[in-house]
């Protein structure tokens, strides 16, 4: 008869993602890994495969999880405004929980270049973020918030980078201040 799972699977993918997330792919070991969640070497294999499939696995479970708070956040906003005001806040902030920074740019810097599968769910959830940043600037647009003289997908775009820099400056000493600053700044762009 088979063993059973001792473990709840996405209770475990969420350690080895924050590992991954806090050290990065390359430093982090199987063994900090299977002391990090907790499991059986063999079990981590069995469930998961090798380390590079469970990196995958953690790019998936990061994905997810961030754009269900990201989602959510842009539903409650009552003005495209709002909403802009919340990913930024998210993008500085993060969850009280979380290490500073972001999985997905954290291991497009350190794998996209030589990894064709890590670049291709960077990229993904690259292109999906500034979807979402498109249709804000386009609810704005409509609604009179923001600028019509760019174009909703080139200012999504110019957003998105913004996103990614305070993603990166987030996990350096950088102040909040000086992040809160920069999306101040970027909000003011798009009023005019």
């Amino acid at each position: 008869m088979a063993r059973s799972k001792e473990f709840e699977e996405k209770e475990v993918l969420d350690k080895a993602m924050r590992l991954f997330w806090e050290q990065g792919y390359e430093k982090t070991s199987m063994t900090e890994l299977v002391e990090h969640m907790g499991i059986h070497r063999r079990s981590l294999y069995d469930t998961f495969g090798d380390k590079h499939s469970l990196f995958l696995k953690a790019m998936d479970r990061f994905d997810d999880k961030i754009s269900a708070a990201l989602a959510g956040g842009v539903r409650r906003s009552k003005t495209a405004s709002e909403a802009l005001q919340f990913i930024f806040s998210f993008m500085i902030d993060g969850d009280e929980d979380s290490p500073a920074g972001c999985l997905m740019v954290n291991s497009a810097v350190e794998l996209a270049a030589r990894d064709v599968e890590v670049d291709n769910k960077a990229t993904k959830a690259f292109t999906t973020a500034e979807q979402l940043l498109k249709e804000i600037i386009l609810w704005g647009q409509r609604e009179g918030e923001f600028t019509s003289t760019y174009n909703a997908e080139e200012l999504a775009e110019y957003l998105h980078n913004v996103w990614i820099g305070l993603r990166v400056m987030a996990r350096t000493s950088a102040s909040k201040e000086k992040l809160h600053r920069i999306t101040h700044i970027s909000m003011k762009l798009l009023e005019e």
